[in-house]
């Protein structure tokens, strides 16, 4: 019996080996993405941290709900990348979003839209409203800066 229950036991946790779930490499090597996941943007060629255009704003951060979904440019959503959804700005731009409240910011790629009838200038990532310190409230007064034009 104690065999029995060995085996039983083995081959439970051969049958619970981890697996890769998104496939978001395999993705990005299909797409031909030039960004690496949770990237820093400070270095990003042509970006001069000067704004070329600043807007105020509501943003908002969307999560599990879509995350492992693909995004209106083709790429897999992960929640824990430094991206954004918005309205009209070309995919690849990158902006600074600096919450109103306590003066954080941080800097994000966008390559998603969200709906048009959305009232916010943006949806973040959810590791983007963790640097901003948003989650609890949701939603937070912000400035979006563009520092970097997509294609």
């Amino acid at each position: 019996i104690y065999f029995f229950i060995s085996f039983l036991l083995s081959m439970l946790l051969i049958g619970c080996s981890a697996s890769q779930r998104f496939g978001k490499e395999d993705k990005e090597k299909e797409s031909g993405s030039r960004y690496e996941r949770n990237k820093s943007y400070e270095d990003e060629p042509g970006n001069n941290n000067k704004a070329l255009e600043t807007v105020r704003g509501i943003a908002s951060y969307y999560a599990d709900k879509y995350h492992g979904r693909q995004t209106s440019n083709g790429e897999i959503f992960n929640m824990y990348d430094l991206t954004a959804a918005h309205k009209t700005y070309p995919f690849d731009t990158i902006v600074k979003v600096t919450n109103l409240s306590n003066g954080k910011s941080v800097k994000l790629r966008i390559n998603d839209r969200m709906p048009d009838y959305n009232p916010r200038i943006i949806d973040i990532s959810y590791k983007a409203a963790i640097e901003l310190d948003m989650l609890v409230s949701g939603i937070a007064d912000v400035k979006l800066e563009v520092l970097k034009w997509g294609n």
